[in-house]
C-alpha cells in the first residue's frame, strides 16, 4: 500500500508539472506585461499592496474596472479571481482571455458591472525571490503551500481594494474563485472567512494541499468544521466546475457527495476535457454570469 501511494504521488506530481495550461518558464523569467495595444472597454489598473506577513514587502495585483468607473460615484461588487500553479496575477489575462470575455458579457447585459481583482497568491520567501511577480514552477507551487499568503488575504488584498476603490464591502457583494491551486485557496479563504464571500467558484479544484508546516498551517486544517460554520449562513452560490478527465475529478465528486450528505447547497457543472485553460475560461464565463443575482 505504501508503495502504491508513492507511485500515485509521483504520477500526480508529474501531471501537475505538465498541466495548469501554462507554458514552461525558467524561475528567473519575467512574466509578460499586459499588451497595451489591445483595446478594452474597461479600465485595467496595476496596483501594489503591502504585505502583513513574511515574504515580499509588497505584491502586485491587477484591477479591472467598469469603463465608466471614473465618470460616476457608484459603488460596485467585487470578484477576486485567483490563478493556479505556474501562474501569477496576469495569467487570467494572457491565458484566459478574461478582459475580452468580461467586455463581451457586459456589453450583452449577461454580467453586471463588477470590479475584478487579480491578485498574486504565490508563496515567495522575500523581495528577491518575488522579483517582478516571477512565475514559479509547479513543484514549487505544490510543496511551498503553508497558509501564509492565504491567511493574510483578507487583510492584505481585500482591505486594500476596499480602501482604494468604490466597492460594496460586504459579503453579498463579494465573490472569490480560482483554478486548480487557486480554487483550493478560494475554498479555504472563504471557509476561514465565512462572513466575507457570498459567491464561491471552484474550477478544477484541489481539496487538500501538500502542506508545508508553518505558523499558518492551521489555515488549511479543520475544513469540515469550517464548512459547517460557513454553511450556517450559506453562500448565494457555491459552484464546483470540473472536466471529466481532470486529475481532480474523483476528489471533487467525493467532495460534492460530502456536501450533499450535509445538505449544503451547491451546484456542480461537469464538462468534457481536463485540467486545461479552455475549461477554465468557460468556467469563469459561466460563473461571472451567475453573480449578483
Amino acid at each position: 500500500m505504501k508503495q502504491l501511494r508513492s507511485v500515485i504521488f509521483l504520477w500526480v506530481a508529474a501531471w501537475i508539472v505538465i498541466s495548469c495550461g501554462v507554458s514552461k518558464y525558467s524561475v528567473n523569467a519575467v512574466y509578460p506585461e499586459v499588451d497595451e495595444s489591445l483595446d478594452y472597454d474597461g479600465i485595467l489598473e496595476e496596483c501594489m499592496h503591502d504585505c502583513s506577513v513574511k515574504g515580499p514587502a509588497q505584491r502586485r495585483m491587477y484591477v479591472y474596472l467598469p469603463g465608466d468607473y471614473y465618470g460616476n460615484d457608484e459603488r460596485y461588487p467585487v470578484l477576486y479571481l485567483l490563478h493556479g500553479a505556474r501562474g501569477n496575477e496576469l495569467s487570467w489575462i494572457t491565458k484566459g482571455n478574461l478582459l475580452g470575455n468580461i467586455d463581451s458579457l457586459a456589453s450583452s447585459s449577461m454580467m453586471k458591472e463588477t470590479i475584478v481583482v487579480l491578485p498574486n497568491v504565490n508563496q515567495y520567501n522575500d523581495d528577491r525571490d518575488f522579483g517582478k511577480s516571477r512565475l514559479k514552477g509547479a513543484i514549487e507551487s505544490l510543496f511551498e503551500t503553508d497558509g501564509m499568503v492565504e491567511a493574510a488575504f483578507m487583510n492584505d488584498v481585500v482591505a486594500t481594494v476596499d480602501s482604494i476603490y468604490r466597492t460594496i464591502p460586504d459579503k453579498e457583494h463579494r465573490a472569490i474563485a480560482g483554478l486548480s491551486i487557486g480554487a483550493m485557496q478560494s475554498m479555504y479563504i472563504s471557509a476561514n472567512a465565512p462572513d466575507s464571500f457570498a459567491y464561491v467558484g471552484l474550477f478544477s479544484s484541489m481539496i487538500h494541499p501538500f502542506l508545508r508546516k508553518s505558523e499558518y498551517s492551521s489555515f488549511y486544517k479543520g475544513l469540515k468544521s469550517k464548512l459547517k460554520l460557513q454553511f450556517q449562513s450559506p453562500p448565494q452560490l457555491y459552484s464546483i466546475m470540473i472536466g471529466r478527465t481532470d486529475i481532480y475529478y474523483p476528489r471533487m465528486k467525493s467532495f460534492s457527495r460530502y456536501l450533499e450528505r450535509k445538505e449544503y447547497p451547491f451546484v456542480m457543472h461537469i464538462t468534457s476535457g481536463g485540467h486545461q485553460w479552455y475549461n477554465w475560461e468557460a468556467f469563469a464565463n459561466i460563473f461571472m454570469q451567475q453573480l449578483w443575482k
